[in-house]
């Protein structure tokens, strides 16, 4: 019932948020100060954020590259930085880039910044960790803004996304994804077969009443 209800509610809510979102916010977590700035992914608001950061903080990362694609305001980047990564954020929506290199500087730690449709402007880049919380609900996106939610009406986000992950595996290479139970699993599962990716489930969390997945992606033999 609470599912049924979320996904009846989820358009309003958007809506909703993003007029919250016209001013700068303020969101603090285990020490970190953040700034979200107007059109950006407040991760304060969202279970996906922090089942992940609680997720990735348990890992070691001394050394690892590590890339979060698609960042918003990049506080899974300022993690991986303060616990020894080598943390690059990259983001198709200039503002989150921005937003994400203030934040850094802010928390005094090392991030790389960069604007990028996916893969487009790292060609070439390998990385030990990649960390991704995507968009899914089955829309266009009006705006840059909008891509934090919207995978396109066709799911076109996920179908230019799994091939380039495909195309950029590498051994020993680990790609992680939240998913949860408010999208169409099966279709973006099967997106995933399509383009030669494996999705198995590493870690499950239940909040809010809604189930959260984090897969890891491998690419199939």
């Amino acid at each position: 019932m609470i599912h049924r209800l979320k996904k009846i509610l989820s358009p309003i809510l958007i809506a909703a948020y993003r007029n919250y979102q016209t001013t700068p916010r303020r969101y603090s977590y285990a020490g970190f100060r953040i700034t979200v700035a107007p059109g950006v992914f407040h991760p304060g608001l969202f279970i996906s954020t922090g089942i992940l950061l609680r997720y990735i903080g348990k890992m070691e990362l001394t050394g690892k590259r590590f890339l979060e694609l698609g960042c918003g305001t990049g506080i899974l980047s300022l993690l991986a930085s303060s616990r020894g990564a080598v943390a690059t954020a990259t983001d198709i929506n200039p503002a989150a880039v921005g937003n994400a290199r203030e934040n850094a500087i802010k928390n005094r730690l090392e991030v790389e910044t960069i604007e990028s449709d996916l893969f487009a402007a790292i060609p070439g880049r390998s990385f030990d960790l990649v960390v991704i919380n995507p968009p899914y609900y089955p829309k266009d996106p009006a705006d840059l803004s909008g891509s934090a939610w919207f995978c396109g009406s066709d799911f076109g986000f996920f179908k230019r996304l799994f091939p380039q992950l495909r195309a950029r595996s590498r051994p020993g290479q680990q790609v992680l994804m939240i998913l949860s139970q408010d999208c169409d699993e099966n279709r973006i599962r099967q997106i995933a077969l399509d383009s030669g990716i494996a999705l198995s489930i590493v870690h499950t969390e239940k909040r809010w009443g809604e189930w959260n997945y984090i897969y890891s992606l491998q690419p199939l033999i």
